[in-house]
Formats: structure tokens, sequence, C-alpha cells
């Protein structure tokens, strides 16, 4: 049993027969009455993303779900091929499943795949990824204000904002989990 006043982001639980997902999670405490969770929570099977608040001291169970190391093998249409790194079966999944953060997987990388009594309803790539920077303005000399950035495109075709000194061709570190350039590699 999970209660409310635990949620963090990506913690599953079950509620009324179906799977639900932190999304996104603020424990409120108002100047007048008492704490509440606000929150917005995905069903992991159908992938509805709903609004709810919740009383801290509400009680769930804890749903399990299954992470399997997997390597991304390539994408044909809007289906993404996987192999199961211990029975080297392919999965096809589709892109709707794939999350914000598969933006950084290239080929031949390991994520986690997730799932829910066999559905997949999701992928977790690395939490930090090496990639090379294939197009990007150069920096101009003088121009040296702090925390000053300009975008740059990715080898996966994500862009991201970095600093003013990284050129075209090098490799950076990247954070999945919020997008942002953290050093170069």
């Amino acid at each position: 049993m999970i209660s409310a006043g635990d949620f963090r982001n990506g913690v599953t639980f079950d509620m009324d027969g179906d799977v639900f997902q932190i999304v996104e999670f603020q424990h409120v405490k108002p100047g007048k009455g008492a704490a509440f969770v606000r929150t917005k929570i995905k069903n992991v099977i159908t992938g509805a993303v709903v609004e709810r608040t919740f009383n801290p001291s509400d009680k769930y169970p804890s749903a399990y779900i299954e992470r399997r190391e997997m390597q991304y093998l390539y994408q044909d249409g809007d289906l993404y091929y996987f192999m199961d790194n211990e029975t080297y079966e392919n999965i096809p999944i589709n892109k709707d499943k794939l999350g914000d953060g598969f933006r950084f997987v290239k080929e031949n990388m390991d994520v986690k795949v997730l799932s829910y009594k066999g559905v997949v309803f999701g992928v977790e790539p690395p939490l930090f990824v090496e990639l090379e920077i294939t197009k990007t303005d150069p920096g101009f000399k003088g121009d040296t204000a702090t925390n000053t950035t300009k975008p740059a495109i990715l080898e996966t075709g994500a862009e991201v904002k970095v600093p003013l000194f990284i050129e075209e061709g090098e490799k950076i570190k990247i954070d999945t989990r919020t997008g942002e350039y953290m050093e170069r590699a």
C-alpha cells in the first residue's frame, strides 16, 4: 500500500481497478484547511491523463510494473522495434507509447521497456546519454554573457539549448528527464 502523501513522479498504483502512474505531483498546504496532494495521473493502459487531488492519508495498493532491459533497433513508420537482451525476441512498440525522453535515444542504445500484465505502456531511456551535435550556429567571440545559450540539433534530431562555446561535431551529455545540456562528453 502507498499513501497519497508518498506520491512521487513515476510511482504506479492501483485505483478503482485501473493502474495509474504519477506524471506530476504537488503537495499543497493551504493557510486554511487540510493539506492535499494535487496530481496529474496517467492511466497506463489507455494513456489518458487526468488531474486529480488526493487527501495525503488516502492509501492505494502498489501496482507491479515490469521493467525489462531492451535494445532499440530501428524505426519502421510509427513502429519502433526493440530486442529483449535475454531472449533476443524483437518487439514492435507504437510511437505513442514511447514518451518525451525517447527523442534522445539512438539505434543500438539500451532502454527499459515498461509493461503491466504483458501490456507495454512506456519506454524509459537511460538517465544520461552522450550525443553528437550535428547542427548549431557558431558562438561569437566576446559574446560572454552568463548563462547564454543557443539551439543545437543532436544526431537523433532532438533540439536542445547549449552554451555558446559548444561547436558542431562535439559530443555532449544530456539529462533525458529534463532535456537539458549537462556537460561536454
